[in-house]
This record gives structure tokens, C-alpha cells and sequence, in this order.
């Protein structure tokens, strides 16, 4: 028996769109919610949040490097780093925050930590998302309140 191989190819081809629009209209986890690439409302920091097992992570995938353009930013290393082991680390790729976990009940990332690369240094950290879709990171010590909050859009 001849296959029709253009029957085949059409076939399959309409299967992968079913199934892409099945696959993408599966809403996702609310905790997964928050993964993705997101810029820092100053648009001088873009970091890529994702999980890994129960915990969520970010790391730095770019950074505005124009205040020394002979230091581009794939070669800068993490000198303020408290650990002089870490310092010859690249700050482009580095994780900056971790142990963030899903908060059903207020629909938040919390106990998470958050690493300062500019000053070098581990704050507790917390993370939501509002109404209008930004992400709000408060980095604190012991005490939300006297924190500090930074905001994020998704890109």
C-alpha cells in the first residue's frame, strides 16, 4: 500500500497546531506566574526568574554597561562580592536571588533571598505582582517596612 505523503504532512501539520493551541491555552501554575524576563522600570537591569523544583530563582541576562564602555558587560566580575572566592564570578549570568517560594494565600513569593550586587550584599526578599502586571521585589532586613522595593515589567 502507497502512503500519500501529503495527506501526512498536512495531517501532521494541522496536529502541531492543535496541539500548540491546547498546550497554550492550559493556564499555567499561579506560582509560575511570576517566571519569565522582566526590566527594571530604570530599563538599566533585565533578569530572567525561573523555578527550580519549589523554589524560584533569578539571575541577570543583561545590564546596562555604558558607564565604562571598556568594561563591557560579559567581562565584568562581581568585586564587591563578601566572599573573596566569588569575586572573580561574572556578574552577567550570576544568581541574585533564591529560595523564593509560592504563597497561595496571598498570592506572593516570599522568604526568598536577594543578592546586591552593586553593594555585595544578601537581603531577605519577597516578591508579587500587581493589578497592572509589575513585579515588585522588596529586598529587607527582618522588616518588610524598612525595605526597598523595586519594580519590574515583563518583557
Amino acid at each position: 500500500m502507497r502512503k500519500n505523503w501529503g495527506y501526512v504532512i498536512i495531517t501532521m501539520f494541522f496536529m502541531g497546531i492543535a496541539s500548540g493551541v491546547c498546550a497554550q491555552s492550559v493556564p499555567a501554575l499561579p506560582s509560575d506566574h511570576i517566571c519569565g524576563r522582566w526590566m527594571i522600570v530604570q530599563k538599566n537591569l533585565k533578569v530572567e526568574i525561573y523555578r527550580e523544583g519549589q523554589e524560584f530563582r533569578a539571575k541577570i541576562i543583561w545590564f546596562n554597561d555604558d558607564d565604562d564602555k571598556s568594561r563591557p558587560m560579559e567581562t565584568r566580575l562581581d568585586l564587591d562580592n563578601p566572599d573573596p572566592k566569588m569575586r572573580t564570578q561574572k556578574i552577567l549570568g550570576s544568581s541574585i536571588l533564591q529560595k523564593l517560594s509560592y504563597k497561595p494565600a496571598s498570592n506572593s513569593w516570599e522568604n526568598g533571598v536577594i543578592y546586591d550586587a552593586l553593594h555585595g550584599h544578601h537581603w531577605d526578599a519577597s516578591a508579587y505582582i500587581t493589578k497592572k502586571g509589575e513585579l515588585k521585589v522588596t529586598g529587607y532586613w527582618h522588616f518588610k517596612f524598612i525595605g526597598k522595593t523595586l519594580t519590574f515589567i515583563r518583557i
